[in-house]
């Protein structure tokens, strides 16, 4: 289970305003079960208030999944990148400019992936994802100030992942952190999961 509680971040991770987590949040991450596209999730805070929903394109790029907001506002796309050593995947604004890279790296145990992300400031912070994914625990740290910014878990033996291979993740999001940010890198680190 994730901590209850993180330190807010020094230096603020932020693409927008709205969507800053201004204490610890806890957002649950489900798997939709019989989705066409496959890997759609719907994204709740903890006390269940609906926040994103994740769909995969069932016609387009495959792999690619558009993050959008509950008034069905696009705030941008993920994609995996071919062509690269290291598994890779990017996050995409509306106009399709890359605000995250993410790369795996191999590890001989448990699993890691750098994530480049550009602010809406410009500014690019380096957070290092580290975690057994057998054990179902990943943490998400700012590389520049060694701060966790996320926990990330996963629900062992639920109904859906037993008959439908569906996963629910729990993240506890530090205040200061673009919560749909955090979301992305954690739906990344299950599609390379899941490869």
């Amino acid at each position: 289970m994730s901590e209850p509680y993180l330190q807010p971040v020094s230096e603020p991770i932020v693409s927008s305003e709205r969507f800053i987590a201004t204490d610890t949040q806890v957002l649950v991450l489900k798997e939709r079960i019989l989705s066409l596209s496959g890997d759609n999730f719907d994204i709740t805070l903890g006390d269940g208030m609906p926040l994103l929903k994740v769909t995969g394109a069932l016609l387009s790029v495959p792999g690619r999944k558009k993050v959008k907001d509950m008034h069905r506002n696009l705030l941008f796309d993920i994609r995996k990148e071919h062509m690269h050593v290291h598994t890779t995947y990017v996050m995409e604004d509306p106009g399709r400019n890359k605000i995250c890279e993410i790369r795996n790296s191999h590890k001989f145990i448990g699993s890691k992936a750098t994530a480049i992300y550009t602010d809406r400031y410009g500014k690019q912070v380096l957070l290092v994802m580290k975690g057994n994914w057998n054990a179902r625990a990943a943490q998400i740290v700012n590389e520049s100030t060694e701060e966790p910014v996320a926990r990330i878990s996963r629900k062992r033996f639920t109904a859906r992942h037993i008959f439908f291979g569906q996963d629910t993740y729990n993240v506890t999001v530090a205040p200061g952190v673009d919560m749909p940010m955090v979301a992305g890198l954690c739906i990344c680190f299950d599609e390379k999961n899941n490869d």
